[in-house]
């Protein structure tokens, strides 16, 4: 019988890894704080520092750590204003989902975009500066976008929470 050997395409991530205690330790930390150096990483997850640094290449390999950002004060940056939009299409066809998420990724100040199930067809997240910045974006660009039957916008009075750490078991 013949073996088949897989090779690894150039390029290509690796398959995620089984995550083990170090792995989710290495992960935590890093979502709490990408900046910090290997050998302060690795102190805290109690590795030598190639020993973390050959982990974390491995993570970033296979995918599970996709990149690495600042995280901006949108307030200090004039962004301060955040609404929820939901919108409904005209129609459920491929062609009309796909024109309006190639016009929506192109709105100033969106920060995502979500195909959702229930009463509407897309949630978005834009930033502005106030008020009056998003009257101006939804008069501008919001009612210009293509298949658009319904717009319904909400402004966030306070924020709760909002984070970019993804819980790890």
């Amino acid at each position: 019988m013949a073996r088949i050997q897989a090779t690894k395409v150039r390029g290509a991530p690796e398959a995620p890894p089984a995550l083990d205690r170090t792995d989710k330790s290495i992960l935590r930390a890093l979502q709490r704080d990408a900046s910090i150096s290997n050998v302060v990483l690795a102190a805290k997850v109690h590795l030598s520092p190639p020993a973390c640094l050959r982990r974390v290449d491995r993570l970033k390999r296979s995918g599970l750590i996709g990149a690495t950002v600042a995280l901006l004060n949108p307030k200090a940056l004039g962004a301060g204003m955040l609404v929820m939009i939901g919108v409904v299409l005209d129609r459920s066809t491929p062609e009309s989902f796909s024109a309006f998420e190639k016009a929506a990724v192109k709105i100033s100040g969106c920060m995502e975009c979500h195909v959702v199930t229930g009463e509407f067809d897309y949630f978005m997240l834009v930033r502005t500066a106030d008020s009056e910045s998003f009257n101006r974006l939804h008069a501008e660009q919001l009612l210009y976008l293509p298949g658009v039957r319904q717009i319904r916008s909400f402004m966030v009075l306070k924020q709760v929470l909002s984070t970019t750490q993804i819980p790890l078991p």
